[in-house]
């Protein structure tokens, strides 16, 4: 088959460093390598040996009520405690921050997204005042806060160690999780917008989540009718993505029985769009990360890979979509408030949390010991 990574994933790249500079001191940080085609497995330790160092940093700043707040074992179970709705987390919110010490969070997030993914989360972020605006008036929705986003470490950080961390508030949900200093995952991670496309005011315009749908909407649309047959799994769009915030990822569930249509069923031009799905969602991570899931879909099978959509395939219309490989799982979902509200999460179900990183990780450690 023709290799499925043609496209190359660190495209203007350099060019949003550049831009974050100006707005956030920690942007040196994403100057990280783009993601190599290689198959081989890719080496964390640098990815690790940065993140130890930015959340030490940041813990370092804190004051001792503040680490109090901050920091959680490694094993209690507050590590997958995640969601994505307007809700006051467990962990140091950024409203209690203080300037220096909300740069010293952005450094630790800016260790674990490229670019392109911190871009794309300090919109998200943004959005929550836009939101304010449009529902001002007698209270009927929690508060619209740009300010409830939470830190959250897991264990100490060490770059050798064990350990995690969590940046987390209405619409997003990013974690990550550290084996030995040496295996690297950032999964399950969300994004979400509302809005999903600014319709009014000075930001008029701005869709942050814009090529997860377009792209979407262009393959279905694409489809002979034979293979829509395979691929539209439902005339009605789901309320919601099918996982939500469950820690624990049933396929059987998701699926439905009902698997969608193999990209080895595709043309070559179908392939590609669905290529450039996964790779958009792939891309939010730092190289080293977006490299591994990409090398992992390679090893497992393109061909495996099956889509499905479900409601309607013009815009504005309520609509969902799912990927599935043998590695990885992508949801994405437009229907609340006149489909301009858009859920997406990014998960591995045999890893997610890093649960299978995390049983090989002690599995070697018991060996080493015999």
């Amino acid at each position: 088959m023709n290799h499925p990574f043609r496209r190359p994933l660190g495209r203007q790249l350099r060019h949003w460093v550049l831009a974050l500079a100006v707005a956030c001191p920690a942007a040196s940080l994403l100057a990280h390598d783009a993601p190599s085609t290689s198959v081989r497995p890719v080496s964390m330790e640098r990815v690790s040996e940065e993140m130890a160092s930015a959340a030490t940093a940041f813990w370092n700043s804190l004051t001792p009520e503040q680490q109090k707040k901050a920091m959680y074992g490694f094993e209690d179970d507050e590590r997958l405690n995640w969601h994505f709705i307007p809700k006051v987390r467990n962990g140091l919110p950024l409203r209690e921050m203080t300037p220096a010490q909300r740069s010293l969070a952005m450094g630790l997030l800016a260790t674990g997204l490229s670019g392109h993914g911190f871009t794309k989360v300090q919109q998200i972020m943004s959005l929550e005042a836009i939101l304010k605006e449009i529902e001002a008036g007698p209270p009927k929705t929690p508060v619209r806060d740009p300010e409830g986003y939470f830190v959250t470490i897991f264990g100490k950080p060490e770059a050798k160690g064990t350990w995690g961390w969590r940046y987390e508030g209405h619409h997003l949900s990013v974690t990550f999780t550290i084996a030995g200093g040496k295996m690297v995952t950032g999964l399950p991670m969300f994004l979400g917008t509302n809005p999903g496309e600014v319709r009014e005011g000075p930001r008029k315009g701005l869709k942050v989540l814009a090529t997860e749908e377009d792209v979407g909407r262009k393959l279905v649309q694409s489809l002979t009718d034979d293979q829509k047959k395979k691929a539209i799994v439902s005339a009605e769009a789901p309320k919601d993505i099918i996982t939500a915030a469950v820690r624990k990822v049933d396929m059987k569930a998701v699926v439905a029985g009902k698997d969608g249509l193999p990209a080895a069923d595709m043309t070559p031009e179908q392939r590609d769009l669905l290529l450039q799905i996964i790779e958009e969602y792939a891309r939010r991570h730092r190289g080293e990360l977006a490299s591994e899931e990409l090398r992992k879909l390679h090893v497992a099978g393109f061909d495996k890979v099956n889509f499905a959509w479900a409601g309607g395939t013009e815009p504005s219309v309520g609509h969902y979509y799912r990927v599935v490989g043998p590695t990885f799982l992508i949801e994405y979902d437009n229907t609340q408030n006149n489909a301009n509200h858009v859920h997406s999460v990014w998960r591995d179900p045999a890893n997610d949390f890093g649960e299978d990183m995390l049983k090989k990780h002690y599995e070697s450690a018991t060996d080493h010991k015999k």
